[in-house]
């Protein structure tokens, strides 16, 4: 198809050609409206891959024990112990009364020592906080709108022409559209829902465990940056994995999905409109050869010339080292191809003629006089 519509240039009159593009008055108007959504989904495989290791920490969570310390009365002293006697002994008028003879001493009160285990330790206030920056990252995310990675890519060109050859007058007119509009096939948006939705869900069940119920009801003070480095958090594989999503969510907190947005809307006066004035004269020259008249023999012998450079020239293109022997080798098997070609088709016409004409003499010679 390609060389037929090559055809129609090669034997077309140069002048004429040439007279029809001077003369044409044309305008081309482009509009265009890119968009790209690139919709960084990074935080949510993060967090997704280290509900995991949270869970790990809220089962078996750091804790350390506490020593309440209370001045009581003797009789609701629970337990006496070697640090209660200490007190005393650094408190007498805690001394109720003093027996020389036995030695018994008797306190009107001494110190009471509870000793509890505390979830309330810094590490477990930095995943208590983390927990919460989770939430809170998910919310603004959510808030900002959570969409697939996309590309709209909507053009519109609208060329009219018009020039003149002798006495007649050529007309154009085109509008050619065009529209992309495609979403990332690997993250629908519905996709993407069922992840969060599932992802919410597990930090619910994280919130439920007994460890963070007892943080929320201290009211602790949440953990800010930067992070302690105490041995616990350096050598426990759970609280690095904690650590590397609470630095990430530090640095992405405030990166929105990146837009990329572009909107044209111009009259184009460069190559563009030269090449749809050239396909103004193709389509007129499809609709109606501009010479109708026959091709004398130097023009058919410039037309070989045009056709034979261009071929040479794409062929040197697809390889630049062929040699001049190859060349003619790769021409002269083509050449017996088409020519068998040739040779063939026109066998099968001759064939066909004889078949038909036999048939008629056949016919002639069973007619009676």
């Amino acid at each position: 198809m390609g060389l037929e519509v090559i055809d129609l240039y090669q034997k077309t009159n140069s002048k004429s050609t040439r007279s029809f593009l001077d003369k044409i008055d044309s305008n081309l108007n482009v509009k265009s409206d890119y968009e790209k959504v690139d919709s960084n989904l990074e935080w949510l495989t993060k967090m997704e891959d280290t509900i995991y290791y949270l869970d790990n920490i809220l089962r078996n969570p750091n804790r350390f024990i506490v020593n309440e310390e209370d001045i009581v009365k003797i009789e609701l002293a629970r337990r006496v112990t070697v640090e209660s006697i200490k007190h005393l002994s650094r408190n007498t008028n805690l001394i109720q009364d003093y027996d020389r003879k036995t030695g018994n001493v008797r306190p009107s009160k001494i110190l009471n020592i509870n000793k509890e285990e505390s979830f309330n330790t810094y590490e477990n206030r930095f995943i208590y906080s983390l927990i919460q920056n989770m939430r809170g990252f998910i919310a603004r995310k959510k808030q900002a709108g959570i969409v697939p990675s996309s590309i709209r890519d909507d053009k519109v060109l609208e060329y009219n022409a018009s020039t003149v050859i002798g006495k007649e007058k050529v007309k154009m007119s085109m509008q050619l559209n065009s529209k992309l509009d495609e979403e990332d096939s690997n993250a629908s948006a519905d996709e993407i829902s069922k992840r969060i939705e599932k992802l919410e869900l597990q930090i619910s069940d994280l919130m439920n465990s007994d460890v963070y119920k007892t943080l929320a009801k201290l009211h602790v003070a949440l953990v800010t940056s930067p992070i302690k480095k105490t041995n616990v958090i350096l050598k426990n594989v759970n609280f690095q994995y904690a650590e590397k999503l609470w630095n990430y969510m530090q640095e992405e907190l405030m990166n929105e999905p990146g837009v990329f947005r572009k909107k044209k809307n111009y009259q184009d006066k460069g190559s563009l409109k030269s090449n749809f004035d050239e396909t103004f004269l193709l389509n007129y020259l499809i609709m109606n050869k501009i010479d109708n008249k026959k091709l004398t023999i130097e023009e058919k012998e410039e037309v070989s010339s045009k056709i034979t450079y261009g071929m040479i020239e794409e062929l040197m293109k697809l390889n630049e080292n062929i040699s001049e022997e190859e060349l003619k080798k790769m021409v002269s098997l083509q050449y017996g191809k088409i020519k068998y070609k040739q040779v063939v088709s026109n066998r099968k016409i001759i064939d066909i003629y004889i078949k038909h004409i036999n048939k008629y003499l056949k016919k002639i010679e069973s007619i009676e006089i």
